[in-house]
């Protein structure tokens, strides 16, 4: 059973900086997710979304700054936390199948060198199931599509049963099939009363998808719910002079998903 503190947000962050080579990549970012919420994290090409992330899971160091999960370090609430990292940044070719690559999900909730349970062996295929991909449970993870993998991964965050899930562009690159299906879990995980806080870049259906949304260039120019911030002020500020530029590439993006969605 996921702990959790009463009165606590589910994730704050606080005075978060992180450099690369003395040059900042974020700076001073505070914030606290409400509990419940769908939050989309924005923001141009390079200004720290994905870095954010990996800095609240301790991937990469912070210059200063730290992030609690009910109030207490990730250390301290490992198996509330689930993480689904960038496609990209995965190594596709690790001799694993899809099964055990889910059943990984239920590390968090066994002791030191403990073996999985049946139990955990019925909660990953389960998973599996969710996404529709158990038919595929034995397949090495390198002979998937590029959206199968994405479904593997959220299986894999779905079979840690967390509290608080991080999720680094689940939707890039994949066919649309396989959003709706990672939207409509991230639908039911926040009916549960799971935060979910999700890198997103299309900006098109932001006010669709997400309830809160995070805009971000180095710094946090804007947060809070989806209906009130997401404007084209906070957008400007966000984007500054690519907002153009940028409204070509939604535009491109619409008819892309109109002819995927005809396929």
């Amino acid at each position: 059973m996921n702990e959790k503190s009463p009165h606590m947000p589910p994730l704050e962050v606080h005075d978060l900086t992180v450099a690369y080579n003395q040059k900042p990549v974020l700076w001073n970012i505070d914030f606290e997710i409400p509990e419940g919420s769908l939050t989309a994290v924005v923001g141009p090409n390079g200004a720290g979304k994905s870095t954010l992330i990996k800095a609240i899971m301790g991937l990469i160091p912070s210059s200063s700054g730290y992030a609690l999960f009910y109030g207490k370090p990730l250390g301290k609430r490992r198996s509330s936390v689930a993480y689904v990292p960038q496609r990209e940044s995965v190594d596709w070719n690790f001799p694993v199948n899809v099964f055990d690559v889910v059943l990984m999900g239920r590390y968090p909730h066994l002791k030191l060198f403990q073996r999985p349970r049946p139990v955990d062996k019925e909660i990953a295929m389960n998973a599996l199931k969710e996404v529709g991909m158990q038919e595929y449970s034995d397949r090495q993870i390198s002979r998937l599509s590029g959206g199968q993998q994405q479904r593997v991964f959220l299986a894999r965050a779905l079979a840690q049963d967390a509290s608080v899930y991080l999720m680094d562009e689940p939707f890039a690159g994949v066919d649309a099939a396989t959003e709706r299906v990672i939207f409509n879990k991230l639908k039911e995980l926040q009916e549960q009363q799971k935060t979910i806080l999700v890198v997103h870049h299309d900006l098109q259906n932001i006010k669709a998808y997400f309830d809160h949304v995070m805009m971000l260039n180095l710094r946090l120019t804007a947060f809070g719910p989806t209906q009130s911030t997401f404007t084209d002020d906070n957008l400007q500020k966000t984007y500054g002079g690519r907002l153009n530029i940028l409204s070509q590439i939604v535009e491109r993006s619409r008819q892309e998903r109109f002819v995927r969605e005809k396929e």
